[in-house]
Formats: structure tokens, sequence, C-alpha cells
């Protein structure tokens, strides 16, 4: 398996999560959106056991405002001051690392006062000024490759934050853009991205999306969640990112393509069991 470096995540434990090369599995989490407290403690909370048995890393995301949504009348989440609000208890409470989407340099010194990870979206990750500017902070940032960007011109958005004095950077594979209201995964991104020094997060659930796909909002086929999540444990990751909730069908946000808050434990197990034989 090629070889990326090992981040250090901030944590409100006072011990820093490790992720990288020879280092436990990372899940990263949670809602697509922050919808209420009750419904991200039910899966921050669940989702801590889960993780404590099966010896995952684990950090919890959810989005205080998704600025990309298809269209104008669609849920985007309670927003910059609210959000963080209910992160910073999520944080405090469960002693959880905390992760969401800023969109905008702007957004970047509050996110930094809360957020243990900052992420970049997809759409933005070229972004130079969000780039540098998250780079600044000293978080670890953690940078979706665009839908419509190749693993191997990832170098110039590393480069960039590098240029920043950023030292903390994870990169994830979410799918690319293969004609209309389609995604597909090329493996092969998942070593070209590792070869640029930094861990890889795989999206399982944003990779099965189909983005405008059924009109006015994205679609999904959450049946290919976890034949992806297995393909790319044993082709080589650092960790999973996947959007996770208790009723799927009723979420505010990307429901097509998350994964049942009660299916999540199983698919878990099998991760773990094939992440033992490639590590």
């Amino acid at each position: 398996m090629m070889q990326g470096m090992t981040v250090s995540i901030d944590s409100p434990s006072g011990h820093p999560v490790a992720v990288g090369s020879d280092r436990p599995l990372l899940l990263i989490g949670g809602p697509c959106a922050l919808e209420s407290e009750d419904l991200a403690r039910e899966v921050a909370e669940t989702m801590l056991e889960i993780c404590d048995r099966l010896k995952i890393s684990y950090v919890f995301k959810a989005s205080f405002d998704k600025a990309n949504r298809t269209s104008l009348s669609a849920y985007r989440g309670p927003g910059l001051k609210r959000g963080l609000s209910t992160l910073a208890k999520i944080r405090q409470e469960l002693q959880v690392p905390v992760i969401s989407d800023i969109h905008d340099v702007s957004q970047v010194e509050a996110a930094a006062e809360v957020l243990d990870i900052i992420q970049i979206p997809a759409f933005l990750c070229r972004q130079t000024d969000l780039l540098t500017a998250a780079a600044r902070t000293g978080k670890t940032i953690n940078v979706k490759k665009g839908q419509f960007v190749s693993p191997w011109d990832m170098k110039y958005v590393v480069d960039k934050m590098r240029g920043a004095g950023g030292k903390k950077i994870m990169l994830v594979e979410r799918g690319a853009s293969f004609g209309y209201n389609n995604l597909v995964v090329d493996m092969r991104s998942l070593p070209i991205m590792r070869s640029l020094g930094c861990p890889v997060i795989f999206d399982a659930t944003h990779s099965v999306q189909l983005p405008g796909g059924t009109g006015g909002s994205s679609g999904g086929q959450r049946e290919f969640i976890e034949p992806l999540a297995r393909a790319a444990t044993a082709a080589g990751i650092d960790g999973l990112f996947m959007e996770i909730h208790p009723n799927p069908d009723k979420a505010l946000c990307d429901g097509p393509n998350s994964i049942p808050l009660g299916e999540i434990e199983q698919l878990l197990e099998k991760i773990v069991h094939i992440r033992e034989v490639v590590v």
C-alpha cells in the first residue's frame, strides 16, 4: 500500500487522534446537515459506542450550512452561529472531535474556534483564498476532491495549503463526474492522492450520489455504499466519510445517499476485517 503521512487531529479529550499509515481507521460520520440538537446527539452517541467497540477513531460531522444545494428552497442547515453553537455542545458534552464545511473566507475564524477539522467542499477545492485562509488556522483541513478534478491535480491544492503554512491536510475521494447526474469512483485516485503525503479518506456516501438526479434535488444509490466502501478499504485508505441518519428517507438533506444509523455497525465490522488484511 502506498504510504501517506500521519496527521494529528485535535480532540476535546486532550488526546489527539492520529490518522494515517499504521493508525486506526478514522470514521467521519453524521447527518448531512444539522437538523436538530437531539438528532445530532443521537447519531454522535451511537457512533461513539460503535467505534469504541471496533477500535475506530471517530469524528462527528454535520454541516451548519450547505451552500451548494441544488434548489433555492432546499434545506441548508441552521447557519453559522446556531450551527457552531450546536457543534460546540456536542464536542464538549460528548468529548468528540467535530468537523463541518466552510464556504467563504468570512467563516474561517469563527469555524476555527469550534471545529477540530475544517472541511473544504468539493466544489470549492480550487478556491485559493479559502484554502490558504483555512490552512493558516493551523487546524486539520479536510479537502474533498472536486468531481471535476483529477487525483494528480490535487497536488496543486496541497501545495497551496502548504505554501500558507498548512501542515495537517487530508484528502477525500468522493467520485468523479461521469456524464450528467452521475458519478463514478476511480480507485486509482486513492493511492495517487496518498502519494502526495496526505492521509486519504473515502466518502462512501457522496460517491453514490446522483447530483441533481431528481430535478430540484440530488438522488442517490444507497445500495452501492457497502460495495464501494469495501473496495476502497481493500485498495488502501486511512478513513471513511459517511452520511449517517436514523431515518434517511426523512432526512432534510442527502437522504437518498445516507446510510441508516441502524445498519452502520454491521458494515463497519466488515470494513475492520478487510483493513486488518490489507494494512
